[in-house]
């Protein structure tokens, strides 16, 4: 892969990375989580680590997105904020 390439998946994955953590809503938090993931799937693909890239799509991106999302459903807002 180009190596501006990687450095934009990194610089994106950094921001993901900072943004889940300052957002206070928790769906938004999860949405983010999960484009995180997904940047990370891109980074080890362009290592060359296909089958790491694989198994983050399929966990990080899929399944835990979606245990994520039915957890922030299950949950209910106490405050305002």
């Amino acid at each position: 892969m180009i190596w501006e390439i990687q450095i934009l998946v990194l610089v994106m994955l950094i921001g993901c990375a900072v943004a889940a953590i300052t957002i206070k809503d928790l769906l938004g938090a999860s949405i983010v989580f999960g484009i995180y993931s997904f940047m990370m799937c891109l980074l080890w693909l362009s290592m060359g680590a296909v089958d790491v890239a694989f198994t983050e799509a399929t966990i990080g991106a899929g399944i835990s997105s979606a245990l994520i999302f039915a957890a922030v459903f299950r949950t209910t807002r106490r405050t305002k904020d």
